[in-house]
This record gives structure tokens, C-alpha cells and sequence, in this order.
């Protein structure tokens, strides 16, 4: 049963894949105006000859049937080939790599800092329910998750790095002299963890209190454990199980967040490449970067699945995969 279910994840992790590359093959049809000559038009001034246009709509292969194209571009993608870059000629798949480990750092930065901040304050905040703290902390979690992410970026920059200069206002820094590259990196990663401040703590303490009305709990109480020992060494276990599942799910938006950070930030990466060559209408590195994106979604998501059950024996039961002892 247990082979039955990953075939059947894997088969759904496929077809979302598939669907993604159509878009990103469709998309060039629904964007105003002609691709082909929007990425012929190297000088504004000087529109591109009508022959250049062909060259580059073959080059594309923008003259080929969707289905062509859509089978093309998955066969390559398959294989690592994710085309050239229009303006240099250089393959996507190299400018890729150079841009993906910045991007990678910057993104388990915040993840860690999401955790670290996140997940012990949802724990404190349903250790007192109902509390001065606890509805302060609802009201300030609340402001973080509604605040627009791009905004408080925007204000940590102002506050650190223009008016207190305590950290660096943009790049990346040199990744051979460690200090300093951990100094261009603590605001654009605070920058990413702050909406999660907001949202794991509520959900943090809405699975411990969900646990602490357990059967299993009133039973404890009823046997006389300590109410400290309780918490902590009974339902705090099994609270965090929906917890750790989430984190699988926080890959996928950490690396999209990324946009917003490295564009603000100046820093390198995939966001800000993905802009750039937005700005240039240089397609086939759009495409190979939302592609990207995309598989750490699904790649989130089949690990949030995976460790879901894999930590919570119920649904393993409930669902066929083993029986109960």
C-alpha cells in the first residue's frame, strides 16, 4: 500500500509539472504584442529588420505548434536543457547555477529564522491561553502577517542600513570572508521570516491547545502529572507534528519570497534575475526560473505529505497503509 501511495504522489507531483510547463509555453501566446520582436529589438531606436524577426521566432521555435513546443521544452527540461539566454547565447542552465546557491542561502536563512523565532513563541504563548499576553501577541501577529512583505523590507533598510548604518544597504558581500557575508544577509532574511512571525506562532498555539484538550490529557491530569511535565513532554511531541509538516510547505514560499528581498536588497539571484530579464523580455530565462519556483513547490509539498505521515502513525492507519498493533 505504502508503493501504491508515493507512485500515486509522484504521478500528481508529474502531472502539476506538466501543467506548469504548458503554462509557461501558452503564456508566450497571451502576453501583448509580438515576443519574436520584442526580443529582436536589441536599440529602441532602430526597430529590428523583418528577416531578424524570423530568425528569432525559429530560434524559439515560436513558429512551431503549441504541442511542439510544449513537448520540446519538457523533453529539455528533462535533460537540464532549459535554452539560451537571448543576449548572451549562454545556456539558461549555467546562469541558473550561478544564481540558485545565493538564492538557496538566502532562503533557508529565513527559514531558519521563521523557526528559531516562530515556534518557541507559539509554545509560550499557548503555555498562557487566554491571557494579556496571549491577546497581545494575536494582535501583533496579526499586524506581521497583514503587513505587505515588499513594505517591511522596504522599512528595514530604512531604519538598519540608511538611517543607523548598523548593516549593509545592498549586495551580497564576499562569501569568502564569512562576516561579512552574514552581515549582507541578516536584514534580507529577517525581511523573509517576518511574515512568518506572524503566522507560526497562531498556528503553534493552535495545535498545543488542541492537544491539551486530548482524552489523553485529562487522563494524565487525572493521574496526578505534573501540569509542566504535561505540556512539555507529552503535548508538546505531538502539537509539532503538523508543525514539522508545515516546514515542507515553507520551502516553496521562502524561494518565491526571494523576489521581493533580493530586488530590494540588490542582491544576486534568482529574483532579481527573474526581474531582469522580465524587464528585457528574455523568455527563456523567465521560463526556466518560474519553472524552478514551481518545483520547489511541488518538492515542499511531497515533503510536508511524507513527513506528515511518516510522524503521525494515525493517518497511516486510517488511510490502509499499515495496521494498528
Amino acid at each position: 500500500m505504502l508503493g501504491i501511495y508515493l507512485i500515486k504522489r509522484l504521478g500528481m507531483a508529474l502531472a502539476v509539472c506538466g501543467l506548469v510547463v504548458v503554462f509557461l509555453v501558452v503564456v508566450v501566446y497571451v502576453v501583448p504584442g509580438d515576443t519574436a520582436r520584442a526580443l529582436a529589438t536589441e536599440d529602441r531606436s532602430s526597430p529590428p529588420t523583418p528577416e531578424f524577426v524570423e530568425q528569432v521566432r525559429r530560434e524559439l521555435k515560436l513558429d512551431q505548434p503549441v504541442h511542439v513546443q510544449v513537448w520540446d521544452f519538457f523533453s529539455g527540461a528533462v535533460q537540464g536543457d532549459l535554452g539560451r539566454d537571448f543576449a548572451s547565447r549562454t545556456p539558461v542552465s549555467h546562469i541558473i547555477a550561478q544564481s540558485l546557491p545565493d538564492t538557496l542561502i538566502l532562503a533557508l536563512s529565513g527559514m531558519i529564522l521563521a523557526i528559531l523565532v516562530g515556534v518557541p513563541l507559539g509554545v509560550l504563548v499557548a503555555r498562557y491561553p487566554n491571557t494579556f499576553f496571549d491577546r497581545a501577541m494575536g494582535g501583533v501577529s496579526m499586524l506581521l502577517v497583514s503587513g505587505l512583505p515588499y513594505v517591511v523590507a522596504l522599512l528595514l533598510l530604512l531604519l538598519f542600513a540608511v538611517q543607523l548604518q548598523w548593516l549593509p544597504a545592498s549586495g551580497a558581500g564576499d562569501i569568502s570572508d564569512p562576516i561579512d557575508y552574514l552581515r549582507h544577509l541578516i536584514l534580507p532574511a529577517i525581511a523573509l521570516a517576518i511574515p512568518w512571525w506572524g503566522y507560526l506562532p497562531r498556528f503553534v498555539r493552535a495545535s498545543m491547545l488542541e492537544v491539551m484538550s486530548s482524552p489523553y490529557i485529562r487522563t494524565s491530569r487525572a493521574l496526578g502529572y505534573r501540569e509542566r511535565a504535561i505540556f512539555y513532554k507529552y503535548a508538546l511531541k505531538n502539537a509539532l507534528v503538523p508543525v514539522v509538516a508545515l516546514f515542507g510547505l515553507m520551502l516553496g514560499y521562502a524561494v518565491a519570497g526571494t523576489v521581493y528581498a533580493e530586488v530590494i536588497f540588490s542582491r544576486p539571484g534568482l529574483g532579481s534575475l527573474a526581474v531582469e530579464a522580465l524587464t528585457s523580455n528574455n523568455w527563456p530565462v523567465v521560463r526556466a526560473i518560474v519553472l524552478l519556483f514551481a518545483l520547489f513547490f511541488v518538492l515542499g509539498n511531497l515533503l510536508s505529505d511524507f513527513s506528515y505521515r511518516l510522524l503521525d502513525p494515525r493517518i497511516r492507519v486510517e488511510e490502509g497503509i499499515e495496521t494498528p498493533a
